[in-house]
């Protein structure tokens, strides 16, 4: 089941609030809304966060955030054909990290320097939402 966001409270799994939550604060870190986020909700459970702002690398093109539960965070840009993203990095570290540092790795990405993995990671096994667990994540150090 994929929603955006912002529209998806109707849905009343526990991990799923709390992933409300933690893609909330990625997006006002990264300087986005919630109605910038799309979740889906199958296994595994996935992210796209569309991003205001070009990378020096893709110019004319727009960029997104990814995450899904497998991988953790990734940075892509669309492709012109409609095709799928093309993805230029992944985060690694761990499938949830705190949401400054998804940002830090944004602003890395925008200044042109080659930050994260240019391979996914395989960080957790895929559970859904069931396996899910955010909230000891959300708590973020000053």
């Amino acid at each position: 089941m994929s929603a955006v966001l912002e529209f998806s409270l109707g849905y009343q799994h526990p991990a799923h609030r709390a992933l409300r939550s933690y893609l909330g604060e990625v997006a006002g870190e990264v300087g986005v809304g919630l109605e910038s986020v799309t979740v889906d909700l199958d296994t595994p459970v996935s992210a796209y966060v569309a991003l205001d702002t070009r990378l020096r690398s893709h110019p004319g093109r727009d960029v997104a955030l990814l995450w899904d539960e497998r991988s953790g965070w990734a940075i892509a840009v669309e492709t012109h054909s409609g095709e799928d993203l093309i993805v230029l990095r992944y985060l690694g570290g761990t499938a949830v990290p705190a949401p400054v540092e998804v940002a830090r790795f944004v602003a890395a990405m925008r200044r042109g320097e080659p930050v994260g993995l240019t391979e996914p990671p395989s960080l957790r096994v895929p559970t859904g939402l069931d396996g899910l667990e955010l909230a000891p994540t959300l708590v973020v150090a000053a």
